[in-house]
């Protein structure tokens, strides 16, 4: 059984009221806010980002700190090309399983990493989305703490991709935070889905802006 939303309720907005789930976009035209979690990965984050060059399209990278360290000049072509870069944990920690002084010590070490790189970013993604609603207390006084409106389920062997597709193209709305993962996992499903969604939305005129 399916243990995630691909659209977040506004119950669970309405629960954890100081994360950021959605966005208003700025002018006339529809807007959205792509994001990537847990790279960079050499195996797929360049190809993402040739696929973001293509459609002329920007996003933010939510990223693992120890990806960082192995992979920097991935990293550094993703500023270069004008994205923007958030922190995601050193080591892709779980909130709900692990003690509080090594989450914020991880936290903080994947934002060194972040920095030691030339980058600044005041945006965290918990991992998995589990964090504690201690943990947000605390890490609320100097990070926004992203959400999202819509989970691409790019992740799950078990969901269709053509599913995948026809989700997001009907549920997908302006303003929405929507995630893809470029991760090795996620790649099989990721390289019918990414061209879909960047097709469809861009022909439709919306645009796209990071964080």
């Amino acid at each position: 059984m399916r243990g995630y939303f691909f659209k977040t309720p506004k119950w669970l907005k309405m629960l954890y009221p100081a994360l950021v789930w959605d966005k208003s976009g700025i002018g006339k035209s529809p807007s959205l806010y792509l994001t990537f979690d847990d790279g960079p990965i050499p195996e797929v984050t360049p190809w993402v980002l040739e696929q973001l060059k293509k459609y002329e399209v920007k996003a933010t990278f939510f990223q693992v700190g120890d990806n960082l360290r192995k992979y920097p000049d991935i990293f550094r072509r993703v500023l270069a090309e004008g994205h923007r870069v958030g922190n995601h944990s050193y080591n892709h920690l779980n909130g709900w399983k692990t003690n509080e002084i090594d989450y914020f010590s991880n936290v903080k070490e994947c934002q060194e990493a972040i920095e030691s790189l030339g980058a600044e970013t005041n945006l965290f993604r918990p991992p998995y989305g589990k964090i504690s609603r201690k943990q947000i207390k605390t890490l609320k006084t100097d990070f926004k703490i992203v959400m999202w409106d819509y989970l691409s389920g790019d992740f799950d062997h078990d969901l269709n991709v053509d599913l995948m597709i026809k989700n997001f193209k009907k549920k997908v709305k302006p303003g929405a935070i929507v995630v893809f993962h470029d991760n090795v996992k996620s790649f099989d499903s990721l390289k019918k889905a990414l061209p879909e969604f960047l097709d469809f939305f861009k022909g439709r005129g919306y645009h796209f802006l990071t964080l």
